[in-house]
């Protein structure tokens, strides 16, 4: 198997250091247009499978002609390149992962589905940690029960030791992080589609040990196409995102103040949008190198299964590994793109076209890939009606916990 990664940041690398493990995995073609990027990434990865190439992801000729051969390409780069390299992918004959971040180019790229589909290659989109890993997680628990009555994600990347006041550390783009706070969202509600606004409806949750009480709100993108594909089918689904008690408050008074407008200001004689400086302190304050991190996910699916009322929660979570010095955030969104490319490349996944991750990845066989690589993503049943409470089988079943 040959594959193609553009991008070699944190997840480019992440995923590079997946497939160099698996012995199937003949090479693996990293590039960037750094060359400095590279060469951190290629000793890093200190594998003779990997070769580095200097390469624009603008050059779309020139990634034709590098996925030309290849199985998979996987792109590791900002979102709003990856229509275009989800079309060259299709010129080159090569199948497609990236990492989305925005759901309305994800849309444009699930369009292009006819000709993948012609070409004989497969597009999948958004294949990170959410959207990617939890979307996979709703279709699994939907497709558990008859009526779905509510798939509630939760899911966040944290310190494993928070800094007040903020409480908070960077593991990816401060842009991208900024745009998740203050963008709207995207909601079921009574089985209609329904915006709502980024950082709203701030809740309570209460995490398995050791995080305890936390809080969620509502993230831009997180339900990304979850609200296409379940939309009439689902009564109410949302995703938040989960930090430490405060910060979401502390987050949403700045941006009533305006800190996170795109609009520029007259400051001192110089034109500034006030987004831009803070994004530049969200890096000086939330970036610490040498700090390590942590990613939950917390998921909740209920309806009816056989009459009775159910209820399935979902688990996960991860640490940032000592011995490879991987954040948990590089392997809870690189590993899952490396997963679902090998998929591709091995046909787990053969149907040519262009899918949403919650119908385009089997959900238990991407579990089990999780698992082999310590991210076990695990689920308890139970019933939640007086009769099955009152059934000594279903309280026997309610306590039964099945790891992927």
């Amino acid at each position: 198997m040959k594959f193609l990664i553009l991008g070699s940041g944190m997840q480019g690398r992440a995923c590079a250091f997946d497939l160099v493990r698996n012995p199937a995995v003949e090479s693996v073609v990293l590039a960037d247009s750094s060359a400095e990027n590279l060469a951190f990434a290629k000793n890093w990865l200190k594998s003779k499978k990997v070769e580095t190439v200097v390469l624009q992801a603008t050059d779309i000729k020139g990634v034709i002609k590098l996925a030309e051969g290849k199985n998979v390409m996987v792109s590791c780069v900002p979102y709003f390149l990856n229509l275009e390299l989800a079309k060259a992918a299709i010129e080159a004959k090569c199948h497609f992962v990236d990492l989305g971040g925005n759901t309305d180019v994800v849309l444009q790229e699930l369009k292009l589905g006819p000709a993948a589909a012609k070409a004989g290659v497969t597009i999948l989109p958004d294949v990170g940690l959410g959207p990617g890993t939890t979307s996979t997680i709703a279709a699994h628990g939907i497709s558990q029960l008859d009526e779905v009555d509510e798939v509630l994600l939760r899911d966040g990347g944290l310190p494993q030791k928070p800094k007040p006041p903020m409480n908070y550390l960077l593991t990816f783009s401060e842009h991208g992080l900024i745009n998740e706070y203050v963008a709207d969202a995207t909601a079921i509600r009574n089985g209609k589609r329904v915006t709502v606004g980024g950082l709203s409806e701030t809740e309570e949750i209460d995490l398995p040990k050791p995080l305890g009480l936390c809080e969620a709100a509502h993230a831009a993108g997180g339900l990304s196409t979850l609200a296409y594909t379940y939309e009439g089918k689902v009564r109410n689904m949302d995703c938040k995102l989960i930090r430490y008690p405060g910060h979401i408050g502390v987050i949403n008074s700045l941006n009533a103040m305006g800190f996170f407008s795109e609009e520029k200001m007259d400051v001192g004689g110089q034109k500034l949008a006030p987004r831009e400086m803070s994004a530049k302190l969200f890096r000086a304050h939330f970036e610490r190198p040498g700090d390590k991190d942590l990613v939950i996910i917390h998921s909740t699916v209920r309806g009816k299964k056989d009459g009775r009322r159910a209820e399935i929660v979902y688990d996960m979570l991860d640490y940032y590994d000592d011995k490879t010095k991987m954040t948990a955030m590089m392997r809870t969104t690189g590993w899952p793109a490396s997963i679902a490319a090998q998929m591709l490349a091995t046909k787990v996944i053969d149907k040519p076209g262009a899918f949403p991750v919650e119908l385009g990845i089997p959900s238990e066989p991407f579990f089990e890939e999780m698992k082999k690589r310590g991210l076990n993503v695990s689920w308890q049943f139970k019933w939640l009606d007086d009769e099955a409470a009152a059934d000594p089988k279903s309280k026997k079943h309610a306590h039964e916990k099945v790891a992927a």
